[in-house]
């Protein structure tokens, strides 16, 4: 009999998560539970409220993504109230969202997921001179999608590279080794050299800046990051910014130092870390369900969004057929309870997110400690649509533009496997998860420049309309109205749904992406896409579940988007302060 592994809490993630593992005698998974340990009520807070409200409340269920539910939300009552925004406002949204895409998506890579990699004491015994060629042979595999340009290496030279080495050996010696520090160095399953180390602990570090830059982006237009206050139903309020130059000219220049980092160090670092575990891609470790579903966004042209054309197409693909893509329809939303600590009253089967219910039930564990999987398990519920079990996520999105034959998305998922030699088919592993991530942060990055230019040239042209005018009274006074908003955050899926009586909110839910793929079983006991998967995985060493965290990291779970805590009576529930030493905090 193999060994049952627990881990939790699952760090370097946004929220709480256990994972449970059943090894056999060879330290393969053959059975893994997901379980969420935090109770999200915040549809609960939403009832009774002015529905022009809501997106400000709504944005607050997570600290990460806040944007993404901030326009989400926003789209939800607009589709209710029958609401267009204009140009302006479209493009404006589209800057802000895809603002927050290229800032999560390098944050995620070198802060989140890099040390499931990237050994980093390892880097103490390469050379310098050695790395920075490494650096150098990577970065020149990669051409300019856009220019065929021969790509250079980001603040790579033998001396940049000498001095983070020495940096990093006196972080040892004194036992500073801060974020390095109580990993699992040495693991068999870690697979660069030490000079491909080096190179990567580098640009770690350089991310640690870049990144403070990428986040000003946001707040330029969104009025501040976290938690932008810019838009509104009808529009966005930043009228005085896209009217200056000088602020467009900001916005332009932090895009382009954005882009010569994700292209000159996270692009050839990814590149690097997918050919040397290809092996792992093309046997598909950490494939799972198979199933890859996107609701599309990013609206490219002014007509409602659930016309119009989108950046991201929307679609379902099953079982990895990229010969068929199904059309999404919100109404096959459900979500089931059968594993999770919820109750419906009236039903034991899925409901739609229009009838959902948020009743607590929770069981706890068993006896010894652990899950109970014929029990309830999770603080998620169990999101299926059209009775399939899905995945969503960058990798969703790449895989369905890939299958509907949309030009761009083909063009740079093209262009980095063939950069790589690589075909298609590692896009279905952990590696590939990782790989689909980077592609669209360079899709991101190239398609925002055309965004700021079109923004400029209407502004220009003497256009400076921002909001649509509508009558909310005359809108819903003594009716019931029912609207929804279907996006793409960052890590996949994302859905709000409400339903208004007479002016005000009667019920409101959002499924969000780590419900989706971090849900526990349903009621034909089907995983969900982080359990379906870890199964397969095998582990160089079960008291060090590197391998684990690869797959479940390769997801970016925000588990404080699919649970939250209230009291519903108002109580204070307990104050907290927070004193940063010597640095950022992240939260």
């Amino acid at each position: 009999m193999g060994k049952h592994v627990v881990v939790d809490p699952i760090t370097r993630i946004e929220g709480h998560l256990r994972i449970e593992a059943i090894l056999d005698d060879n330290n393969t998974i053959v059975d893994a539970y997901s379980s969420s340990t935090m109770w999200r009520g915040i549809e609960i807070i939403m009832k009774g409220r002015d529905p022009r409200d809501v997106p400000l409340l709504a944005m607050r269920i997570c600290g990460v993504c806040t944007g993404t539910h901030y326009y989400t939300s926003t789209q939800t009552v607009e589709h209710a109230l029958g609401v267009v925004p204009p140009k302006n406002a479209r493009l404006v949204r589209n800057l802000i969202q895809g603002s927050l895409y290229i800032h999560d998506h390098v944050v995620h890579f070198y802060h989140l997921h890099a040390l499931d990699w990237v050994d980093v004491v390892s880097a103490l015994e390469a050379d310098p001179a050695k790395a920075a060629q490494e650096a150098k042979k990577w970065a020149n595999m990669l051409k300019d999608p856009i220019t065929g340009e021969t790509i250079q290496p980001w603040n790579a030279g033998e001396g940049e590279l000498k001095a983070v080495q020495e940096r990093l050996k006196k972080f040892v010696k004194a036992g500073r080794l801060g974020p390095f520090a109580n990993a699992y160095w040495g693991n068999k399953s870690y697979k660069l050299t030490p000079e491909q180390n080096l190179v990567a602990v580098s640009h770690y570090l350089d991310a640690l800046q870049i990144q403070r830059e990428m986040a000003k982006l946001m707040a330029i237009f969104g009025g501040k990051n976290p938690h932008p206050q810019s838009l509104v139903v009808g529009g966005v309020t930043c009228v005085q910014d896209i009217k200056n130059p000088a602020r467009l000219g900001q916005f332009g220049d932090l895009l382009g130092l954005s882009r010569e980092f994700i292209y000159r160090a996270y692009l050839p670092d990814l590149l690097m870390a997918g050919a040397i575990y290809a092996d792992e891609a093309l046997k598909g470790i950490g494939r799972g369900l198979g199933n890859y579903m996107a609701y599309g966004d990013f609206r490219m042209d002014d007509l409602p969004w659930y016309q119009g054309k989108t950046l991201f197409p929307q679609g379902l693909v099953l079982n990895m057929d990229l010969s068929t893509v199904y059309d999404v329809d919100q109404s096959k939303v459900t979500e089931d309870v059968t594993h999770s600590w919820y109750e419906y009253q009236g039903t034991d089967k899925p409901l739609h997110p229009f009838d959902g219910q948020t009743n607590p039930k929770y069981t706890g564990f068993k006896e010894d400690g652990t899950l109970d999987p014929k029990g309830k398990y999770s603080w998620i519920k169990s999101p299926i649509y059209d009775d399939h079990r899905v995945e969503v996520g960058p990798l969703a999105r790449m895989i369905v533009g890939y299958a509907r034959g949309d030009e761009r998305i083909k063009h740079y998922v093209d262009w980095l496997l063939k950069s790589g030699n690589l075909p298609v088919e590692v896009l279905f592993s952990t590696v590939g998860r990782t790989a689909a991530r980077a592609i669209e942060t360079a899709l991101m990055v190239d398609v925002m420049k055309e965004w700021l230019t079109e923004l400029a040239k209407n502004v220009a042209s003497g256009d400076l309309s921002t909001w649509t005018d509508y009558d909310f009274e005359k809108l819903t006074k003594g009716k019931e109205l029912k609207g929804y908003g279907l996006t793409e955050a960052p890590r996949g899926a994302l859905g709000h749904w409400i339903r208004i009586k007479d002016g005000k909110v009667e019920n409101y839910q959002a499924v969000v992406p780590s419900t989706w793929n971090g849900a526990p079983r349903d009621y034909k006991n089907r995983m969900g896409a982080y359990e379906a998967s870890l199964i397969g995985t095998t582990l160089s060493n079960p008291d060090q579940p590197l391998e684990i965290l690869r797959t479940i990291h390769s997801f970016d779970p925000c588990i404080a988007c699919a649970v939250h805590v209230i009291d519903t009576k108002g109580r204070e529930l307990g104050v907290y302060k927070v004193e940063p030493v010597g640095g950022a905090c992240f939260i």
